[in-house]
């Protein structure tokens, strides 16, 4: 009789869960975006986010994503750097938050983020709790979702898929969007 190798079936039984249990649900667009502060780094180095702050000098696209340095959420970095100079010449600050500790983080501002852009700690996971970024089954994991929030505070956009493809291509829209109604 084969032996089973029980490591590699709860691995398995993980990975699945993990794509096939989505957040309930996601601020809707419209709603306040819950304030925060957080440990955050850009290019190794760390700092204190915080979004009010932040949203004085324009939009914010915050994501949020399951754990650094797997596959997926290094491609999202990855697709995020590569739009970052696009982000901000629409006048867009990009943020990418997780539960991952601030010291996995500036190693992953680094190397996956490119310098580019930040990530944030959420310690404890309450910034996902407070915008519905939780997975269901696993709720100190963040489920990957996208907010565009307004300075004015409020959810301007939300796309959530846990493919990693697609996140900043909704979000370059969504600010493209907001810029162009805010003009008139």
């Amino acid at each position: 009789m084969p032996r089973i190798n029980t490591r590699f079936l709860l691995a398995a039984a993980l990975s699945g869960a993990l794509v096939s249990a989505p957040a309930l649900a996601a601020l809707a667009v419209g709603a306040a975006a819950p304030d925060f502060s957080a440990d955050a780094a850009v290019g190794g180095q760390p700092f204190k986010f915080n979004l009010a702050g932040t949203l004085k000098q324009g939009p914010v696209v915050l994501y949020f994503y399951p754990k650094a340095f797997t596959s997926g959420c290094t491609v999202e970095a990855h697709n995020f750097a590569e739009a970052t100079d696009k982000f901000k010449a629409m006048g867009a600050t990009v943020i990418g938050i997780s539960n991952d500790d601030i010291d996995t983080l500036k190693k992953f501002s680094v190397e996956a983020c490119r310098n580019k852009f930040a990530v944030a700690a959420d310690a404890g996971a309450k910034v996902m709790k407070d915008y519905d970024a939780a997975l269901l089954k696993y709720p100190g994991v963040a489920d990957r979702i996208s907010y565009l929030i307004t300075p004015e505070g409020k959810v301007g956009a939300v796309f959530a898929s846990l493919n990693p493809d697609g996140h900043v291509e909704a979000m370059l829209k969504a600010v493209e969007q907001w810029k162009a109604g805010a003009k008139r």
